[in-house]
């Protein structure tokens, strides 16, 4: 079933011009869409379902630097400052709070890694705070038992995947972006090699410029151009539990499962990384890409069934402008959960925190996490076609950066210094002398 999700109205009418179209109302699009409608510039964006419908509102919330991969933690720390700048501009509750992250752990190594990664974070400029024993059983207390040690990063936060693309998209809309829900782009159409407009359901709006951020859609969406992306999709199973009473932590992780503290005062349960792979032809055709962190996850991963293949958003078919494409046949992605998984992480939860043991789950979802080779996302204006800009492959953690990632493509989009090197985001990455790379955090 969906996961929690607020409703706005956006507009009906498509335009003819636009000086962009923004593919894609997940986190990533809407914030696009917001920097670059702030900036000037006329936008529309195009949502094929509702705004944040797929993974946007299907994740945890998190807004960490902890932890991160040391080619995104420029852009996570810059993304923090950013959700609270596009609060107070749009005037809205994002649900963003720095409440601070806890982690916990009885495993020496995992502890060590966490360690090696913070004394690289604080050269940094991050506070992240190892816990030995006597502090993490401290800040644990909730669970009732000791712990080795622990990671504390007080600078992080959650935000409420509920709400956050959706008030964006309206604050898009304040700055005088178009927002058009329920309306698939169906392809790009090009001049002398050059973006010169965007094939929709209701028509074709006439730009140069496109940002195509279709999440788990991408690259079937650029297969269509001839643009070949490295992306393949898990499928990861979610549940939500009724108010709890009691002081506990907003936002915990530990091996056996991860919460997180929801706006009602409920809590977001999952086991982090554990989720389901459903094979489609696209899939097949990009899994040499995918050997080296399949071999480093593959204790995460379990068979899937055919859902992705009959949704049909990784697929190799070239499908024609002027008929009814994928998109429309699936306006929203909306997997069933693993009943095997949520049962377990429900059963995880409650051994972790007994104050879970008699609250009762309230509904449970899935999603699709899509993925580059090296768990890093693509944030490119320089991908074959001019005009043509790509954003996506945020490999799970792309909530937390959805600000600062919308505000890169803007800068790119514009031709301004950027807010974070770019180097690190480009898709010719992808070549053979970079199969073997996986993210080392």
């Amino acid at each position: 079933m969906p996961a929690p999700l607020m409703h706005i109205e956006t507009h009906e009418t498509l335009p003819e011009h636009a000086d962009c179209v923004v593919i894609g109302a997940g986190i990533v699009g809407v914030s696009a869409a917001y920097w670059l409608s702030r900036a000037g510039l006329r936008v529309v964006l195009l949502e094929k379902g509702r705004v944040g419908a797929e993974q946007s509102s299907r994740n945890w919330g998190w807004c960490r630097q902890q932890n991160r991969d040391a080619r995104e933690l420029p852009l996570s720390t810059k993304s923090l400052a950013l959700w609270e700048e596009m609060a107070e501009d749009i005037g809205a509750d994002l649900g963003f709070r720095r409440c601070g992250l806890l982690y916990l752990s009885n495993d020496q190594s995992e502890l060590d890694g966490w360690a090696n990664w913070g004394r690289f974070a604080r050269g940094e400029g991050v506070d992240t705070r190892m816990l030995d024993s006597t502090q993490a059983t401290a800040r644990g207390a909730a669970t009732g038992q000791s712990w080795l040690g622990g990671v504390w990063s007080p600078t992080d936060g959650i935000a409420d995947p509920s709400r956050a693309a959706p008030l964006i998209a309206q604050g898009a809309i304040k700055h005088g972006a178009t927002v058009v829900q329920n309306c698939a782009a169906r392809g790009i159409e090009t001049s002398a090699g050059a973006v010169s407009g965007v094939v929709t359901e209701r028509g074709t709006i006439k730009t140069s410029n496109v940002v195509l951020s279709g999440g788990a859609w991408a690259g079937s969406f650029l297969h269509q151009s001839g643009i070949f992306f490295p992306q393949a999709s898990v499928r990861s199973s979610i549940l939500s539990l009724n108010p709890v009473p009691g002081d506990l932590p907003d936002a915990l992780h530990t091996a056996a499962a991860s919460v997180t503290r929801r706006r009602d005062g409920g809590y977001t349960v999952a086991v982090s990384g554990r989720s389901h792979f459903d094979p489609t032809l696209r899939m097949i055709a990009c899994a040499r890409h995918f050997l080296p962190m399949f071999a480093k996850r593959w204790k995460s991963l379990s068979p899937g069934g055919l859902q992705a293949w009959k949704a049909a958003f990784e697929t190799r078919a070239i499908w024609a402008l002027d008929q009814q494409t994928p998109m429309e046949r699936t306006r929203i992605l909306d997997p069933r959960p693993s009943r095997a998984h949520v049962d377990d992480a429900l059963r995880r939860a409650r051994a972790l925190l007994p104050a879970l043991k008699d609250i009762e789950m309230r509904q449970s979802w899935a999603g699709y996490i899509d993925s580059t080779p090296d768990g890093v996302p693509v944030i490119d204006s320089d991908i074959g076609v001019p005009g043509l800009t790509l954003a996506a492959g945020l490999s799970g953690h792309g909530f937390g950066i959805g600000p600062g990632v919308g505000h890169l493509v803007a800068d790119l989009v514009l031709n301004r210094d950027p807010i974070t090197e770019t180097l690190q985001y480009k898709l010719n990455r992808f070549d053979k002398s970079q199969w073997g790379k996986v993210s080392k955090f």
